[in-house]
C-alpha cells in the first residue's frame, strides 16, 4: 500500500499506510510542497502520524496530526470508516495521538503547505569542551527564534562525514542542526546569531534541498543496530539541565549513541490540550536519548546509562512523553496520552470495546 496521490491545487495529499516518509517528500516536493513529517525519513508515514509525528516544520506548521484531515480506517467489526472533523468525530480525534488502539488505517489524508524545494539547513559542529558556551547560546537563541527556525542540540562523537576535519572524526562533539523553512535571504539573517556561538570545528549551513536534508541523518541509525531509547519534555533549559547534559555526555556509551535536544514549541503549542488526542500542548524542548550499540553483550551498560540519564533529567521534566519514543513493552500510558487518557477510553468503548487492536500503547476499554 505505497500510494501517494498529490493534489497541488488544493494542497492535499492522500497517502497509503505502506508509504515511508522519503517517498512521500518525493512525490509532495514535485510540486513545491510538504507536510511535517519526522527527522528520519525510513520511518513508516501510519506510526508516526498515529503517535503526533513532529519534525523540522512542525514550529511552523504543527505536528503531523495537525495537518491531517481525514483517514479511512477498518475497525475492530470489519467496516470500512470515512473520519474526519465532520464525520466520526470522535473516532477522528483518538486516531490524532492515540496510535494503533482504533483501527487499521488504510489511507490518510494530509494539508500540505509550500516548502522548498531549497532551504536554508545545515549542522554547525563543535568540540564537546565547548558544551556549556554553545547549550547556553542555544538556549539564547531558542528564546526569541521565529517559528521559521528551528535548532536541534546533539551530543555524541563525531560521524565520518565529508565536511568535518578527519581529525575530529570518532571524537566527542556538540551539533546544532539548523532549519528555516522561510525565505533564504531572511533566514541567513535569523540563523546568523546561532553560527556566530563559540568556535566551530565545522560550519554546513547553506542551501540544501529539503529531499536531502530531511534524509541527512538517516544514516547515523543504520539498520541492524541495538537500540534503547528514553525521552522527556521540557518547558525551559535551564542551568541545572546543561550541567546534567554536559555530565553524562562525558559518559556516552558508545559512539553511535546521542544525546538529542530539539526545540520544538511553536505552532505545535497553538493548539488546545484537547484539540487532538496528542495532548502535549506546553513545552519547548525534548530530549531524545538514542542509545545504540551493535554487541549483545553491551545491553546492560547501554541501557543502565540511558535509565540513569532518564532518572537524573526527570525532576526537570513536565512528566509527559512522546509515545513515538516509548517502547510499547514498557509504555506508560498516562505520560503518553496525559489528561486526554480519559475520552481515549471512551472512543475505545465506542470503536473497539475487545480490545481487539492491544499491541500497541494500550488505551483498555472500560465494557
Amino acid at each position: 500500500m505505497k500510494s501517494v496521490r498529490v493534489d497541488p491545487d488544493a494542497k492535499t495529499a492522500r497517502v497509503e499506510p505502506g508509504v515511508v516518509l522519503n517517498e512521500l517528500d518525493h512525490e509532495t516536493q514535485a510540486f513545491g510542497l510538504a507536510t511535517p513529517v519526522g527527522y528520519n525519513s525510513t520511518t513508516g508515514i501510519a506510526g508516526l502520524t498515529l503517535g503526533g509525528g513532529w519534525g523540522w516544520l512542525s514550529r511552523k506548521h504543527g505536528l503531523t496530526v495537525d495537518n491531517l484531515l481525514s483517514v479511512d480506517i477498518v475497525t475492530a467489526q470489519g467496516e470500512l470508516v470515512h473520519a474526519s472533523e465532520a464525520e466520526n468525530e470522535d473516532l477522528f480525534w483518538g486516531l490524532r495521538g492515540g496510535g494503533g488502539n482504533f483501527g487499521i488505517v488504510t489511507s490518510f489524508e494530509f494539508q500540505l503547505h509550500e516548502v522548498g524545494p531549497t532551504v536554508l539547513s545545515g549542522p554547525i559542529v563543535y568540540p564537546f569542551d565547548d558544551a556549556e558556551v554553545v547549550l547556553s547560546g542555544y538556549r539564547e537563541f531558542a528564546a526569541s527564534a521565529p517559528n521559521d527556525a528551528t535548532v536541534w542540540c546533539v551530543i555524541r562523537h563525531a560521524p565520518p562525514l565529508p565536511f568535518i576535519p578527519e581529525e575530529w572524526h570518532g571524537r566527542k562533539v556538540v551539533i546544532l542542526a539548523t532549519f528555516y523553512a522561510g525565505d533564504m535571504e531572511e533566514g541567513e539573517a535569523v540563523l546568523q546569531p546561532i553560527r556566530d556561538v563559540g568556535a566551530p570545528i565545522a560550519d554546513a549551513v547553506g542551501p540544501h534541498p529539503y529531499t536531502g536534508w530531511q534524509q541527512a541523518f538517516d544514516g547515523l541509525a543504520p539498520a541492524g543496530n541495538r537500540h534503547y531509547w528514553k525521552s522527556h519534555n521540557f518547558d525551559e533549559l535551564t542551568d541545572g539541565m546543561i550541567e546534567t547534559f554536559i555530565e553524562y555526555g562525558k559518559t556516552i556509551p558508545t559512539p553511535e549513541t546521542e544525546i538529542a535536544i530539539p526545540h520544538l514549541g511553536g505552532a505545535m503549542n497553538e493548539k488546545p490540550v484537547g484539540a487532538t488526542a496528542y495532548p502535549h500542548r506546553d513545552f519547548e524542548f525534548t530530549m531524545v536519548l538514542h542509545t545504540q550499540w551493535m554487541d549483545s553483550e553491551q545491553d546492560e551498560e547501554c541501557i543502565t546509562w540511558t535509565r540513569e540519564m532518564h532518572e537524573a533529567m526527570a525532576p526537570h521534566a513536565t512528566g509527559g512523553v512522546y509515545a513515538n519514543f516509548v517502547p510499547e513493552e514498557v509504555g506508560d500510558q498516562q505520560a503518553a496520552y496525559g489528561e486526554n487518557y480519559d475520552r481515549l477510553v471512551e472512543v475505545k468503548n465506542e470503536w473497539d470495546p475487545e480490545n481487539v487492536f492491544r499491541l500497541n500503547h494500550n488505551v483498555e476499554p472500560t465494557k
